[in-house]
């Protein structure tokens, strides 16, 4: 995941560098007489690679443009988090400022995704920065039948 302007720019460089390398390999592959399925197969895992990061810059620019999709489940709010942050255009070290935090503690908290946040500090990251999480249940919930025992922890 992209946390920063300069992993960002690194990133875009990296993708440029990637389209070289592979219309090189590619001709290479073609020189050796591959075609085909057998061409294809040799350039999977540069494609592969290059979609990945190509994904990663994309995540990145909807988040700066404050795009930051839908939230499905809790254990995923940590990106979500590191999105509100690039949304609002703040550095680790700004974001830690207002929050009244270290630089480093934010560092951390986003290298393991927040992983193990509390609900309390998710929602004062959300209010300190006059975010709004709207949560909805998307099925309908529903009694369990008779001969069945409800589902509390999945």
């Amino acid at each position: 995941m992209i946390r920063s302007e300069k992993e960002y720019q690194k990133a875009v460089e990296r993708l440029e560098e990637e389209r070289k390398i592979m219309s090189h390999q590619r001709v290479h592959f073609e020189e050796l007489g591959h075609t085909g399925e057998e061409l294809e197969r040799l350039m999977q895992p540069l494609v592969s690679f290059h979609n990945q990061l190509k994904e990663e810059v994309e995540a990145y620019e909807e988040m700066k443009r404050g795009n930051l999709g839908t939230l499905y489940e809790f254990n995923n709010i940590g990106r979500w988090l590191i999105g509100v942050r690039i949304a609002l255009g703040l550095t680790q070290k700004e974001f830690a400022d207002k929050l009244g935090v270290s630089e480093a503690q934010i560092s951390r908290d986003e290298n393991n995704e927040y992983h193990g946040i509390t609900m309390e500090k998710a929602q004062r990251i959300l209010e300190n920065f006059n975010v709004r999480f709207k949560a909805e249940i998307e099925e309908p919930v529903s009694k369990p039948r008779k001969d069945e025992s409800p589902v509390l922890f999945a």
